[in-house]
């Protein structure tokens, strides 16, 4: 159908057409003249130009009058949006005398019948007004097609109430395939309960830690819930120009923004944010009488505001960093908090829970439906599996007052390894990327192993994965608002600036093999007083009886696991080395150390026993060394978020005062590796680097954290917490 042959009717009339001629309504208004056009109805019954040229029609004389041939049928035309009324007995055919070229006015019903196309105009001299003829082409008319009478009424009706009577035809839903995010979405959304209620969280005995692990209190607190309501912001930004300015003068990726990666290289990428602002927010913490969870509750209620910023690189669509900005004001004692946590490719809100069963994310905020949905169909009974969710579209349900599809989806992995359960029940419409509304329900508990169905190895893993307690959630996100941006996300498509393979990661010349002889790992830093080497020679200047396990262990193949160091004066440096035996015996040694290692600058402190510390030199991988690393990260131009006076570096690349240095050694060992090896390959070992400071500033306390792979160079995030002094 060419651009010039655009249908005067509305959609809502199309598909009306298209429902008494049995055909689907689906589809753009093109589509649905292309449909009926190929049914058989002719042009001017869907509202086009006649494709034959209509002859003028003669000028009647005064005295004569159009005779109306009796056998004839009532044609009904759709093509007028306002409600019918019967013909002025004035109204004519209007001829140009000069021209002689007629102005055909609008077909209206007449009191009469119409005269068959083939048949004259035969005129009655009775009538002193000439009346205008319906002229038809092609087909039969639309009354034609319809010879119950109690169609026709219906039909009448709808025509008569105008746009209003299309109610029931345009909230018939049809199947749809997700709606692709743009530059510029945006959706705000209300955080309730269940039937406008308050959201609620909970926490119980070992779960409470990973709740109140940031914040410093003495309270023994063996319960803690939260009671939680607000509104919340999803979009996507809409980059500029300035985010380009490493593609050569393209604009072909116009809407995303730079991101540095943990390797420090930049990248292009889907910027999405989700904030949150929660008033109120009420905590009530249960303090621990003995070993009984005291009944009564100490509630606080306050305000919280939380900010995630995710960055999806373009063509290979994996997050390169995620930024969670978070801050809550309580009644004391838990008084004022905020804190910034970055990491790069890992992790998340729900830490190592999300790591073993990927998707729980989804549940914080409003799903992304071409996420969770892919390009799968959404139809009634439609099912579907993907990141751990299995779901089911249950059917029709009205939401804001007009239909959208309900889906439940249960986590599969929750389930299948015992941890308990999670399910979503989202309303889906069409036009809209994200949940309209979004209901999430979550047990997770160590008990749950009693379940039928439980192996002995999901129970196994339960038991390492789980603290004893219970974590529970229950919320709803409902859509208030939606807008729309215009150009789709670049996602799957290369850019000029993009970092190839070669230039990201370690050559084998950089990397160290040290796991089968060294007792530590490499340090020869530039920017510390001491190493790690001056620190191991201490324990050569030590009699055997200061530190015998330590002493013992590194004669015997042995060696340090967890190291930290920090200055705490300009002369001396403080330690910390956790060492593990070759029989897998195992302590640590705190001790200080001053100017050259010697029996006097070697500072002996104290020493205690380790459990449970697995020793597997073959599985440590090659690495950097520390100097390399500390080189690497205090670069501003790579990293400029580590420096600074809040952060690690100074400008000129040296420590901040009070930073403490670290490394760990993981490896698989005794049954975790086991267990570890059903969820991966449970082989590999991994060593990290760790920085962190804190200090105390105008009236604040302020608490930095950093990790990184030592054997790729790569930042694995850090963190930034304050809160009052």
């Amino acid at each position: 159908m060419s651009d010039e042959q655009t249908s005067s009717l509305t959609v809502a009339k199309l598909k009306a057409l298209c429902i008494l001629n049995d055909l689907p309504t689906g589809g753009k208004k093109s589509d649905l003249v292309e449909r009926l056009l190929d049914s058989g109805l002719s042009n001017q019954e869907i509202g086009l130009p006649s494709k034959a040229k209509i002859q003028s029609v003669s000028k009647p004389k005064k005295e004569e009058a159009l005779e109306i041939e009796p056998e004839e049928q009532i044609v009904l035309s759709m093509e007028d949006e306002d409600t019918i009324t019967p013909p002025k007995k004035q109204d004519a055919v209007e001829v140009d005398d000069q021209s002689g070229e007629e102005n055909i006015l609008d077909a209206e019903i007449l009191d009469g019948e119409f005269v068959d196309d083939d048949s004259p105009a035969v005129v009655k001299k009775t009538n002193p007004k000439a009346v205008k003829k319906q002229v038809r082409e092609g087909p039969a008319t639309l009354l034609d097609l319809i010879q119950k009478p109690q169609v026709a009424a219906v039909l009448l009706t709808l025509i008569i109430i105008g746009a209003g009577g299309y109610y029931y035809l345009d909230n018939q839903l049809d199947s749809f395939t997700a709606e692709q995010l743009r530059y510029g979405d945006s959706m705000q959304y209300q955080i309730t309960g269940d039937e406008n209620g308050l959201a609620t969280f909970l926490a119980t005995e070992g779960f409470v830690e990973l709740v109140m692990d940031q914040l410093e209190t003495d309270d023994d607190i063996c319960k803690i819930s939260l009671d939680f309501g607000g509104s919340g912001s999803l979009s996507i930004t809409d980059g500029g120009t300035s985010e380009l300015v490493n593609e050569g003068g393209s604009t072909d990726r116009l809407g995303a923004v730079r991101v540095v990666g943990g390797m420090g290289a930049e990248w292009l990428a889907v910027e999405t944010i989700n904030t949150n602002s929660l008033n109120p927010f009420r905590v009530h913490r249960h303090l621990s009488v003995g070993s009984i969870c005291e009944f009564g509750a100490i509630t606080g209620s306050g305000t919280a505001d939380l900010s995630s910023t995710k960055y999806i690189e373009l063509r290979n669509q994996d997050t390169k960093a995620t930024e969670l900005n978070w801050g809550f004001d309580l009644p004391s004692p838990i008084g004022k908090y905020q804190g910034t946590t970055v990491s790069y490719g890992v992790g998340g809100l729900l830490g190592g829970l999300e790591t073993l069963a990927p998707g729980l994310a989804l549940m914080m905020q409003p799903v992304e439906i071409q996420h969770l949905f892919a390009n799968d169909l959404i139809d009634k009974e439609a099912t579907g599996s993907n990141l751990g969710w299995d779901w089911r579209v249950i059917g029709i349900d009205e939401y804001g007052g007009k239909p959208a599809w309900k889906i439940v989806a249960t986590h599969h992995d929750i389930e299948a390894y015992c941890l308990g359960s999670a399910t979503m029940n989202l309303w889906v419409e069409e036009g809209n990327p994200w949940a309209a509304k979004q209901t999430v329900d979550v047990l997770i508990s160590e008990e749950q192993t009693g379940q039928s169905g439980c192996s002995p190895a999901s129970q196994l893993l339960n038991d390492y994965v789980l603290p004893e307690g219970e974590l529970e959630l229950h919320h709803t996100f409902a859509k208030t608002s939606l807008t729309r941006g215009q150009k789709q996300l670049d996602l799957g498509l290369t850019y000029a600036s993009k970092p190839q393979a070669n230039q990201l990661g370690p050559s084998n010349s950089e990397l160290e093999a040290w796991s089968e002889y060294e007792l530590h790992m490499p340090d020869d830093s530039t920017l510390r007083q001491h190493t790690f080497e001056n620190a191991l020679a201490c324990f050569e200047e030590w009699p055997n009886t200061i530190a015998p396990g330590a002493s013992r262990a590194l004669q015997e193949n042995g060696y340090i696991w967890r190291g930290t160091t920090q200055q705490i004066s300009s002369s001396v440096s403080q330690w910390n080395l956790s060492w593990v035996a070759s029989d897998e015996q195992a302590g640590w040694v705190q001790f200080n150390l001053t100017g050259v290692p010697n029996a006097e600058n070697c500072q002996y402190d104290k020493r205690g026993d380790l459990d449970l510390t697995a020793f597997n030199r073959d599985s440590i991988p090659n690495t950097f060394n520390i100097t390399a690393l500390e080189s690497w990260f205090s670069e501003s131009s790579r990293y400029d978020m580590l420096s600074g006076s809040e952060r690690f570096f100074t400008a000129s690349g040296d420590y901040q005062d009070d930073v403490q240095v670290g490394y760990l050694i993981a490896v698989p060992g005794n049954d975790i590796g086991s267990i570890l090896s059903q969820i991966g390959d449970g082989g590999d070992g991994a060593v990290t680097l760790d920085l962190s400071r804190t200090w105390d500033e105008n009236g604040e306390h302020k608490q930095l954290n950093l990790i990184a792979d030592a054997a790729e160079g790569r930042l694995i995030g850090w963190s930034l917490i304050t809160n009052p002094v």
